[in-house]
C-alpha cells in the first residue's frame, strides 16, 4: 500500500536528498512524496491530496511557519500526523510543537535511518487511528438501524440457531413501485438519481413504520413491505393510502413527477432466512404464492392506483371504499383474478 507523505520545508536541497535516499521505495511505490516550501503551500497540497497520511515539517519557513501550520492542520486535517524536522531542537520548540499536535520531533542535520523509522512508526499510528474510526463509524451505522437488544442477541448461540428457523405466518404483503423511474435513471447523473430515489423511499418507509409494517427489501425502484399481527390488511392499506398521498403531493423534479403503483395481497406465507449460510448472506423474508401474487397485482396497477386481491377485499370491505375493476390474467396463473382498486 502506497503511503503519501508531504514535506514542508523551504530548503530546496532537502527535496533532492529525500528523493535520493528513498528512491528505491519511491520506485517500489511504497512512498509517494509531495513538497511545499511553506505552510500555506502545505495546506493547499493537503486539500489537493486528502489521502496524505503524514507531514514532515520544518519550523522556520517563510509566509507560514511550521508551528502555525500545526495549529491549522489540527483544525482541518486532524487525522494527519506531523513529524517536525528542524534545526531548532531546543526544549521550548519541542514542547510547543508537541502541545500543538506534533507526533514526533527530529533535529537537523537529518539522520535518514532515524527519519525512516520515525516515518514508519507514524504511518502505523495513522492507520491504526483510521481503522478504529472506520470500525466506530460502521458500529454507529449499525446502531442506527438495529435495536440494542438485537445487537446483544446477534452475538448469542440462539442467534446462530435462528438463522435457519422458518415458520408459516398469516400476513399482508405490499409492493410499492415508483412509476416510470427508470426513465430518469437513464438521463440524470447517478448522484441525482440516488438522492431522488432515497427521498421517495424515505417517505414510503416512514408511512410503513407508522402502521407497524416491516420493510422487507428495496428492489430497484420498488419497496416490498410485510404487515403482521392484528388487522394487518387494514394497516397495510392505511399505509398505502398515506404513501400515495405523500408521493402525489410532491412537486416535479428534473422533469419527473412521481407516482406510485401499489399491489396488495394477504394470506399464508413462509417466513424465514433465505440465502447462503456459507457466506453469511441471508435475508429474513417471506416467500410463497401470496407474495408472488402481490407482486403481479402491483405490475397490473397504474400510477396512483392501489390494487388489492379479492381475498383482501373481503377482509377490509367494511373499512375502505373499493371499486371492482374486473378480472385480470396474472402471470403464471391459470385462473383470472378479480381485483379491486382502493379509493379511500
Amino acid at each position: 500500500m502506497i503511503t503519501k507523505i508531504l514535506v514542508a520545508d523551504d530548503e530546496v536541497d532537502l527535496e533532492m536528498l529525500i528523493r535520493q535516499k528513498f528512491r528505491q521505495k519511491i520506485r517500489d511505490q511504497h512512498y509517494e512524496f509531495f513538497f511545499a516550501h511553506n505552510g500555506n503551500e502545505a495546506l493547499v497540497k493537503l486539500v489537493e491530496n486528502p489521502d496524505i497520511e503524514i507531514v514532515l515539517s520544518d519550523i522556520n519557513m517563510p509566509e507560514m511557519d511550521g508551528l502555525t501550520l500545526l495549529t491549522k492542520m489540527g483544525e482541518s486535517n486532524p487525522l494527519v500526523k506531523t513529524v517536525m524536522v528542524s534545526a531548532y531542537g531546543d526544549m521550548d520548540n519541542i514542547r510547543t510543537a508537541m502541545n500543538r499536535g506534533a507526533f514526533d520531533f527530529i533535529t537537523k542535520p537529518v539522520n535518514f535511518n532515524d527519519l525512516e523509522l520515525t516515518m514508519e512508526k507514524t504511518i502505523k499510528q495513522v492507520r491504526q487511528i483510521r481503522e478504529t474510526l472506520k470500525a466506530i463509524k460502521e458500529n454507529n451505522i449499525l446502531r442506527m438501524y438495529v435495536d440494542e437488544n438485537v445487537l446483544s442477541f446477534m452475538g448469542s448461540k440462539e442467534y446462530e440457531n435462528s438463522l435457519t428457523a422458518n415458520e408459516t405466518i398469516d400476513a399482508t404483503v405490499v409492493f410499492i413501485d415508483i412509476c416510470g423511474f427508470t426513465s430518469i435513471s437513464e438521463k440524470e447523473h447517478p448522484d441525482t438519481v440516488v438522492q431522488l430515489l432515497n427521498k421517495y423511499f424515505d417517505l414510503i418507509a416512514k408511512e410503513i413504520i407508522v402502521q407497524d409494517g416491516i420493510i422487507d427489501k428495496f428492489i430497484g425502484d420498488c419497496v416490498m413491505a410485510v404487515f403482521k399481527g392484528a388487522y394487518h390488511s387494514d394497516r397495510a392499506i392505511d399505509a398505502s393510502l398515506a404513501i400515495r398521498n405523500a408521493i402525489d403531493s410532491l412537486p416535479e423534479e428534473h422533469d419527473f413527477t412521481p407516482h406510485v403503483a401499489i399491489g396488495i395481497n394477504c394470506g399464508e406465507m413462509v417466513s424465514g432466512n433465505i440465502g447462503s449460510t456459507t457466506i453469511r448472506r441471508l435475508d429474513y423474508t417471506v416467500i410463497g404464492d401470496t407474495v408472488n401474487t402481490a407482486q403481479r397485482i402491483q405490475s397490473t396497477a397504474k400510477g396512483s392506483q392501489i390494487l388489492i386481491s379479492e381475498k383482501c377485499f373481503e377482509k377490509v370491505k367494511m373499512s375502505f371504499q373499493c371499486e371492482n375493476i374486473g378480472s385480470f390474467q396474472l402471470k403464471n396463473k391459470t385462473e383470472e383474478a378479480t381485483l379491486y382498486s382502493v379509493i379511500n
